[in-house]
């Protein structure tokens, strides 16, 4: 009892002190989900970013802006847009989506779990072409299987044909559909979340802990053809064709 004490504090000091979304550690009870997002949105800003520097990033619903540290020191302009209740974005819009940015102002477009939060994806994702740049690109991650979490609404969920379908329906190309936590993985992961609404706060620690070690083992046993066709969270690649 006193290891499981120690170890439950050791967590409580960490989290004050970091990005929780930037650097999640395993007692969070979405670590899992938490790191592979991080990994694959880095990943995809130093591919965009290799022979340019000069890039301009609207973060379009930036919420926290979790990655900012990071993905800043690599663009020459990175612009946080978001409703007027989050201080932190330096362009406020409206629940319709739309900004009087001007056209073709953007080479990326970070949207980072923000699709199932709008109002219209149309309008959001039309939004987002009318502000990129002709070849410029579009990081657009959003659910699959997940809970309800409004921030400050949560209206949405995609099958992986019905997320590529409602983007390219907007006019993009997609040059990247990536799945993350297969199957088995997001079950687990929908297990432990109907657990912790009864659970004392106190328990919630160790049981993330062992739940998230689950989840990463049981995510194994997927290829990642069957997670990109089945998941809790889809990175999508694309572009505004050239034109």
């Amino acid at each position: 009892m006193g290891q499981v004490t120690l170890l439950i504090l050791i967590r409580f000091m960490s989290e004050t002190t970091q990005n929780k979304r930037l650097n999640p550690n395993l007692f969070n009870t979405r670590y899992v989900h938490l790191t592979q997002l991080r990994n694959a949105t880095i990943k995809t800003i130093n591919e965009l970013t290799l022979h340019n520097s000069n890039l301009l990033i609207v973060d379009f619903g930036c919420g926290d802006m979790p990655y900012r540290s990071i993905i800043e020191p690599k663009v020459g302009k990175y612009i946080g847009v978001d409703l007027e209740l989050n201080p932190k974005a330096e362009y406020h819009i409206d629940y319709d989506s739309k900004t009087t940015l001007p056209d073709n102002y953007a080479d990326i477009i970070l949207s980072n779990q923000v699709l199932e939060h709008v109002d219209s994806p149309h309008s959001y994702l039309s939004e987002a072409l009318r502000l990129l740049k002709p070849g410029g690109h579009l990081i657009l991650t959003t659910h699959g299987y997940w809970y309800y979490h409004p921030t400050p609404y949560d209206y949405w969920r995609w099958t992986s044909a019905g997320l590529r379908k409602t983007v390219e329906a907007e006019g993009f190309k997609v040059i990247s559909f990536h799945g993350i936590m297969g199957l088995a993985a997001s079950g687990l992961q929908l297990l432990q979340d109907a657990f912790l609404l009864k659970m004392p706060k106190f328990l919630i620690p160790p049981f993330a802990f062992i739940m998230q070690l689950l989840i990463r083992l049981f995510d194994k046993m997927h290829s990642q053809p069957q997670r990109d066709r089945d998941a809790s969270l889809y990175v999508v690649i694309a572009q505004k064709p050239i034109m």
